[in-house]
Order: C-alpha cells, then sequence, then structure tokens
C-alpha cells in the first residue's frame, strides 16, 4: 500500500463510522420516544433496557442501513476530496482511475466483512436477547397457527393438518398416511389433535383407521374415539412465530431450510431469502461504492450537495427494489435467490457503466 491508499481508507472508514455513529444516535432518540411509555408501563429495568434492547439493537439498524451508509460516506467524502482539487492532483500524477478504485475497494472490503459476520452470527444471537426484551416489556409474543400443511416424517409416512391453533396447541382434520412405494397401505384420520406438553405426546380424537390389503383396494376400517400416541412432529412444526428467522445465525439458518425441505414443509421462502440476503448484502458495499466513486469524483461548482441528493435517491431505490424482489418471492412469484441479487445485478451494471465513463 501507498500513503495515498491509507490516507484515502482512513478517510472512507471514518467517515464511514462517523456517519454510523451519528445515524444510530438518531435511531436510539425516536425509538426511545416512541416506546417509553410502554417501558414506564412495563416497570422495565433500567439496566435491561440499555443492554438487552439498546445494545442489540444498535448492530441490527447499523447492518440494515449499512449500503446507504456506505453510499453516503463515499460521495461526502469524495465530494470534499474533488472540491479540494485532490482527485485532480492525484490523477494529474499519473495514477489511473483503475488505481484509484484501489483503497475504495480495500474499505468496502472490510465494511463487506464485518456486516457479513454481523448478519451472520453476532446479530442473530443479539436478536434472540432484544426480541425476549420486547416480548416482555414492548409487545407479546405472537405465533400464527398454519393452516393446510402437508408434511413428510418419516420415507413413505405423510401427514396433513387441516388447521393448527397455537394458543392452545390443537389442531382439527389430522390426516396421517403411510405408503409401500405408491400403494398406500395405512391411513389415519382424526378430528382433532392435541399436544400434551407434559407427556410429550398427541391425543386424537373421533379417529377412523383404514388398513388397505395388497390389492390397495380391500381393506379394514374400524373407528377410535380416542389414541395417544408419539408422532414424529412438534407443535413448531405448525406455526410460524414472528421473525424466528432473525434470531437463527446462518448455520441455523441452513440446517432449518434442509429440514423443512426434506420434510416437504412448505414455507421456505422467507427463511431462503433471509439467508441469500446475509450473502447479498456485503456486495453492495463494492456496487455503491463504485457507483459512489463514480459520481462524486468530478469537481463542479454545485459542491456536494447535489452529489449526495443523488446518493440518497440511489441509496433509497436499491432499498425499495429490495424490498418488492421480495415480496414476489414470498408471493412465489420469483425465486428468492434471484430477488435477492436482482438489485444486485441492476445496479451493478449501473455502477459499471458510470465507471467507464467517469474518466471521461
Amino acid at each position: 500500500m501507498k500513503i495515498l491508499d491509507k490516507y484515502i481508507i482512513k478517510k472512507f472508514l471514518g467517515t464511514y463510522f462517523f456517519i454510523v455513529a451519528i445515524i444510530l444516535a438518531i435511531v436510539i432518540v425516536f425509538d426511545l420516544v416512541e416506546k417509553v411509555d410502554d417501558f414506564m408501563d412495563s416497570h422495565a429495568p433500567l439496566s435491561a433496557i440499555v443492554f438487552d434492547y439498546y445494545l442489540n439493537l444498535l448492530p441490527y439498524y447499523a447492518n440494515m442501513l449499512s449500503p446507504l451508509l456506505v453510499f453516503i460516506a463515499v460521495i461526502f467524502f469524495t465530494s470534499k476530496m474533488a472540491g479540494q482539487t485532490e482527485i485532480v492532483a492525484i490523477l494529474a500524477s499519473g495514477v489511473s482511475f483503475r488505481r484509484l478504485m484501489f483503497p475504495y475497494f480495500v474499505g468496502s472490503f472490510i465494511i463487506a466483512v464485518i456486516t457479513f459476520v454481523l448478519a451472520s452470527w453476532v446479530i442473530p444471537l443479539a436478536n434472540r436477547t432484544r426480541i425476549d426484551f420486547e416480548n416482555k416489556y414492548v409487545k407479546s409474543r405472537r405465533e400464527t397457527g398454519l393452516a393446510d400443511m402437508h408434511m413428510q416424517i418419516s420415507p413413505g409416512v405423510y401427514v396433513y393438518m387441516g388447521r393448527y391453533y397455537s394458543f392452545r396447541e390443537s389442531g382439527d382434520r389430522f390426516d396421517i398416511q403411510k405408503f409401500d412405494g405408491k400403494k398406500m397401505v395405512s391411513r389415519l384420520a382424526a378430528r382433532t389433535i392435541t399436544y400434551d406438553s407434559i407427556t410429550t405426546r398427541w391425543k386424537l380424537r373421533d379417529c377412523t383407521i383404514w388398513d388397505f390389503e395388497a390389492d390397495g383396494i380391500r381393506h379394514k376400517l374400524s373407528t377410535v374415539a380416542e389414541i395417544d400416541t408419539s408422532i414424529n412432529i412438534r407443535p413448531s412444526d405448525f406455526k410460524k412465530e414472528r421473525k424466528s428467522f432473525e434470531m437463527m445465525t446462518s448455520t441455523e439458518l441452513t440446517t432449518h431450510i434442509s429440514e423443512l425441505v426434506e420434510r416437504n414443509i412448505g414455507n421456505t421462502e422467507e427463511f431462503a431469502i433471509e439467508l441469500y440476503k446475509r450473502r447479498a448484502t456485503p456486495f453492495a458495499s463494492f456496487i455503491l461504492t463504485l457507483i459512489g466513486v463514480s459520481l462524486s469524483s468530478r469537481k463542479t461548482r454545485g459542491g456536494m450537495g447535489k452529489y449526495i441528493g443523488i446518493g440518497l435517491v440511489l441509496s433509497f431505490v436499491y432499498i425499495l427494489f429490495l424490498t418488492v424482489s421480495q415480496t414476489f418471492a414470498i408471493n412465489g412469484n420469483m425465486p428468492p435467490l434471484l430477488a435477492v441479487w436482482l438489485p444486485n445485478i441492476c445496479f451493478g451494471i449501473i455502477g459499471a457503466v458510470l465507471y467507464v465513463k467517469a474518466p471521461k
């Protein structure tokens, strides 16, 4: 590294972390104003507010706003360098525009690594404490029972739940079918099913049982008023907890998605989007840095206000683009991988075009 590289990296990271500190201070003030009544009504301890809530909330917002803050930081200090004719002097000394990008990308790489580590492991662990605090002092825990659930619990064994009621740990229209190849061997249908948390067993009521003969046509039919049994299913399989994926590390998220796919449980889009977003967001630092330098490296009479405005608009367009594409993915209209990477692809093309035009 040259002295110039260290100078730009220091400017980049210093501006970035300064802006992060300012934004997080504003976030704390607005959040405290919004929730101070909840804290007082629930008699939340001051130590829990500071250490369990806000200490774990800050990394969440810092990581979520990181692409926007990187863009603003690059626009801010590069425009200032251009206004002080530093960029002109650097290029006039024989440094190419391509070589000038090197320290910017080193700074982006450092921020991308920090973002990736935070999103993959640090923030999910912090979210567990933060969300527990919110459930206790701010808002009650919400779990939604799912409907029309199909899943495979073991090879050849499939279950169906018509509707599950999470608040009373019971469901209705339960059906379990066992197959030998493509032939159904047996079937059990129950009007209601209830989970006993003490015995960790399921109680099935008003049951009808079919045992099929080898030809799959002749069968024996029997009815049972109640069955107490162990089945390889958990109440959590039929629940959707509020943003549960935010409390999973990337390793746990990958395992959970594999389990959902293996058991043929639907609704994997949100988990897949979260996993892919944690991998794609760090790359946004490079793309937005490229756009920011290409836009703000030219000296103009208007100063940096114009470029900061353009930077804010592009950043919000990027976030809006990402949100809309994720909505399409959740609704099943777009693959989650494409939904997460599409904004990076589009803005990467914009950055490449601006980069080619910038030296001219």
